[in-house]
């Protein structure tokens, strides 16, 4: 961009970017002095960064289509190997989490939240370092803050996680209609001055001159409109809840197996719910729907064709396959509550038999 560095700010309800002429000189100074300020009680911005980075994790999983990363970053919660993320295509197998230290581990999905683009995996460790989520973070706009992050695949063994400081520019609600930004996310953001949504930062952790935790690194999100990237992250606070529930097993992806199968006769399937989905040719076809039945729950429900089915009574639907089982532990007269993701929407709906 040049001699130039953006502000967003909200008015009117909207994001508005202004562009204001500054020296790349002037503005590095600007910050470095700043961040001075703050940590002058705390230690060196190095011992910051240290301790950050030894929390924040590197992430291996599948790749996209059109040649997109295969990785991504994301931070230890808890010190049982808990590790929350951003949920993407990267997370449509089981992914490989790589620590700090070089530790390489196979991790299990053991819950998401689509609305927060939020997942939590788990790997086999234990008396690890992590961040605390805190209730409140305290965060406020011009506060200096630093992106810990496996910023385009740099780090992938026991290298440190990439760093940038900068502060956080505005704090506003992000309304990513289709044809701007694209994300299901509907909530309040932290607008940053750096450049946080290179590849594979998605998911990386967000601190403030403390070190604490005060949000979650977005994804790439550029206005199809105008061209401009949007640097974000979603605060830690908005975060607490869905991780807390997901680590005490109020939200799991992992089938329960405790209800039993049913006959098929006496259980759902797609097809007894009105659902048709597209051809299923591939180990792992997703659970879109190609057509929707008439006069059937699907349809009264207000599904659509090109829904994606994410969640079955708040369990993660994988592929068609595990859809497939999933209403095989439901009764045919109860009813069943699934997710979708609408485009860019995350859309709960009850089937009503």
């Amino acid at each position: 961009m040049g001699n130039q560095t953006e502000s967003i700010a909200k008015q009117g309800g909207r994001l508005v970017i202004c562009l204001r002429p500054i020296t790349l000189g002037l503005w590095i100074g600007f910050v470095g002095t700043l961040f001075a300020g703050q940590l002058a009680a705390q230690g060196k911005l190095s011992d910051l960064s240290k301790t950050a980075q030894a929390r924040v994790v590197k992430i291996y999983g599948a790749g996209g289509l059109a040649g997109l990363e295969a990785y991504q970053s994301g931070f230890l919660v808890s010190p049982e190997g808990h590790v929350a993320t951003s949920w993407s295509y990267v997370l449509d197998v089981d992914p490989i989490v790589v620590l700090d230290d070089g530790r390489r581990f196979e991790s299990k999905i053991v819950g998401f939240e689509p609305a927060l683009e939020l997942a939590v995996l788990k790997i086999e460790a234990s008396e690890l370092p992590f961040f605390t989520v805190n209730k409140q973070s305290g965060i406020q706009w011009g506060d200096p803050v630093l992106a810990v992050s496996n910023l385009f695949g740099i780090a992938a063994g026991n290298e440190p996680a990439s760093v940038m400081q900068g502060t956080v520019a505005s704090i506003t609600d992000l309304d990513a209609r289709r044809g701007t930004y694209k994300t299901p996310y509907r909530g309040q953001v932290l607008i940053l001055d750096l450049i946080a949504n290179n590849p594979g930062a998605a998911g990386g952790a967000l601190v403030d001159a403390q070190g604490e935790l005060v949000g979650m690194l977005g994804k790439e999100l550029r206005d199809a409109a105008t061209g401009v990237w949007l640097n974000y992250a979603i605060p830690s606070d908005a975060l607490r809840g869905a991780i807390g529930d997901i680590i005490a097993g109020r939200k799991s992806s992992v089938v329960d197996t405790s209800k039993p199968m049913l006959d098929r006769g006496k259980s759902h399937s797609p097809k007894s719910l009105g659902l048709v989905l597209i051809p299923d040719v591939l180990e792992a076809t997703p659970a879109y729907v190609d057509d929707v039945l008439a006069d059937s729950a699907a349809m009264r429900a207000g599904i659509r064709p090109d829904d994606l089915v994410l969640l079955v009574d708040g369990r993660r639907v994988e592929n068609q396959r595990s859809l497939r089982e999933l209403m095989r532990r439901i009764d045919r007269r109860d009813e069943v509550e699934i997710t979708v993701q609408r485009d860019t929407e995350i859309v709960p709906l009850m089937l009503r038999p």
